[in-house]
């Protein structure tokens, strides 16, 4: 099969055909654009006390917290709304030109965020709006790197390339951990500077090594979709988003009318989008692949393990920088880096089994590993919760790698399964309405993690704070607001590396025997302060993880047979050179085989013969 240089951005008038390594070349560009933007959603939050600090502005100051949320959720939100606009325009426009657009505007947004010299608030707005441009690339590339591989590889090894894919879509979250906790401290503007060099390479060689060679329907836009989608999910994830904070004497937001305003109002618009997307003759989200059962049950499947997965990873970020670290010599400061060094093992865990599974689920089938994916995360969950707060460190790193071995068994089995059953022509759509829910439910799982925790401690946290201070000398009229202050400070503070407690008691210190002081902002007193609410929060949230797993495991178990329809996959022509070209050392798209069934889109040129 030949397709036209010009349908993948390239000077008209040549042809190209897809070689036997171009489906490793577009493996290797895809993995590398989704590592480098997974990276950047999670780099930010351990060096985000550095950022702070380099432009002089106190992110637990009471005006400044939006500023802090919106440095670490802005890149998620406008992600989660734009990836499926940007799968439909990939399938319109070309799957390639989409992607490698995101490759472009995401190193761009990355120079100007390297580029920052001002301070205070200036330099707040300045970062967020680059971070927000930063997620409009990253969204174009989530939304057709899915895509691009199905289109690249043939359906019985697409388990396989999809499994690596994922590895670098999950692993990529935990090593951004690592390197914002190494490069922070040495100077902010490195966590920024180091997508550039790599961002820069891999446009150039997507450009020159990609091509697009998946069928291109050419469409009218559906502007009133685009318009009542993103309203829609925007109001419900910024009303989570400002749910997070403290409002009119309560320790979260969610009775604030403009929170509530922005929740029912977002899910109204949601539901108008639904009425409207079946009334279009071009949609821009496809309602009718949930028509197709592996498509609609493996969504439910990921939306419930990104719920459980989304929030956790700051639990545990929380669990060892507030609790953990400190009680074993490490200062307050130095617990962000030690952190992401211990969760390690979380990673090691998806990155043994991610690739495993794509490849077995190629032989064997999706549903025993999602269905046992699931399955294991929730008991790695349920076995966590009863996990003592001070633990012996093998028995957690034993237990946060079973997890993420779990997830990797689950994510890439999951994906292949969805995007096997879709038409051809639908893959971007179908990419981009993947990548929503996932990105969408890290968002939500965030809000909700964060208000069980919240619940848990508001029940025990203001009688354990009041009495612990005053037993170190300080007065109760004093004590009393304080232990009140709503928890979501103390957990901010812990996740940022700052001591909770000299910043809940500022110049109070100063008041105090040194004695005291000394002992209130040491290593023990507030770790061992926080232990038993903490642990009451814990049970709550992962209860609550426990049950979206199983919720997974339902729905990867009634995603029905294994075997495919062709109707909603590739032709009968293109799966029998897959077939044919097994063991022969050929590649299926070096084969030309006539279509068996036809196919309502249109190629993106009319492609020459193969000689």
């Amino acid at each position: 099969m030949t397709v036209s240089s010009k349908a993948a951005g390239k000077p008209a008038g040549t042809s190209w055909t897809p070689g036997p390594n171009y489906k490793w070349i577009a493996l290797s560009n895809t993995t590398l654009g989704v590592l480098m933007a997974t990276i950047n959603q999670s780099i930010v939050l351990i060096a985000l006390p550095d950022i702070f600090r380099g432009i002089g502005l106190n992110p637990l100051s009471p005006g400044n917290t939006s500023y802090l949320l919106w440095m670490f959720m802005g890149f998620m939100v406008v992600t989660a709304v734009l990836v499926v606009s940007f799968g439909r325009l990939g399938d319109m426009f070309g799957r390639v030109r989409m992607y490698n657009l995101g490759f472009l505007v995401f190193t761009v947004a990355s120079i100007f965020l390297t580029l920052t010299w001002m301070h205070g608030v200036a330099a707040a707005l300045w970062l967020i709006f680059w971070r927000i441009v930063q997620g409009i690339g990253g969204a174009f590339l989530f939304a057709n790197s899915t895509a691009i591989l199905t289109d690249a590889f043939p359906s019985n090894r697409r388990g396989t390339a999809l499994g690596l894919n994922s590895i670098a879509a999950i692993a990529g979250s935990f090593i951004g951990l690592i390197l914002g906790g190494v490069l922070g401290p040495v100077n902010w503007h490195l966590i920024f500077l180091v997508s550039v060099p790599v961002g820069v390479f891999g446009t150039v060689w997507a450009y020159f090594m990609m091509h697009d060679i998946g069928i291109r329907k050419h469409a009218r836009m559906d502007w009133w979709g685009n318009v009542l989608f993103g309203g829609g999910l925007i109001a419900v994830l910024v009303g989570i988003t400002y749910g997070l904070l403290p409002y009119g004497g309560h320790p979260m937001g969610w009775t604030n009318p403009w929170v509530l305003t922005a929740m029912i109002g977002g899910v109204a618009l949601l539901v108008i989008f639904v009425i409207v997307e079946t009334k279009v003759a071009e949609p821009l989200f496809r309602i009718s692949l949930f028509k197709i059962r592996p498509f609609a049950a493996g969504n439910i499947a990921s939306l419930a393990m990104a719920l459980s997965r989304g929030g956790m990873q700051f639990m545990l970020i929380i669990w060892l920088q507030g609790i953990w670290l400190p009680l074993h010599g490490y200062s307050f400061s130095q617990t962000p880096l030690w952190a992401g060094i211990y969760l390690i093992p979380l990673t090691i865990g998806f990155l043994l089994s991610a690739p495993l599974s794509g490849i077995l689920s190629d032989r064997f089938g999706a549903k025993a590993f999602t269905v046992g994916g699931a399955v294991l995360t929730a008991a790695t969950f349920l076995v966590l919760a009863f996990l003592p707060v001070n633990f012996v460190y093998w028995q957690f790193a034993l237990l946060v790698a079973l997890n993420g071995f779990g997830t990797g068994l689950f994510v890439s089995p999951n994906r292949a399964e969805m995007m096997n059953s879709v038409p051809a022509n639908q893959r971007g759509a179908a990419g981009g309405m993947i990548a929503t829910f996932m990105n969408s439910a890290s968002v939500l799982s965030i809000g909700i993690f964060f208000s069980l925790m919240i619940i848990g401690l508001s029940s025990k946290l203001p009688t354990t704070l009041f009495s612990g201070l005053t037993a170190q000398g300080v007065p109760a009229s004093a004590a009393t607001p304080i232990s009140h202050l709503p928890p979501i400070g103390v957990l901010f503070a812990a996740f940022l590396g700052y001591n909770p407690v000299q910043q809940l008691l500022g110049p109070l210190l100063h008041q105090l025997s040194p004695a005291h002081a000394a002992y209130l902002i040491g290593r023990q007193f507030f770790p061992h302060l926080i232990t038993g609410p903490f642990h009451d929060g814990l049970g709550v949230a992962f209860g609550f993880a426990i049950a979206a797993c199983l919720i997974g495991a339902i729905a990867s178990a009634l995603t029905g047979p294994r075997k495919r329809s062709l109707g909603a996959k590739e032709s009968v022509g293109s799966e029998l050179a897959a077939v044919a070209a097994e063991g022969t050392g050929i590649e299926p798209s070096e084969l030309v085989v006539p279509d068996m069934v036809s196919d309502t889109a249109e190629p993106a040129e009319k492609p020459g013969r193969a000689s």
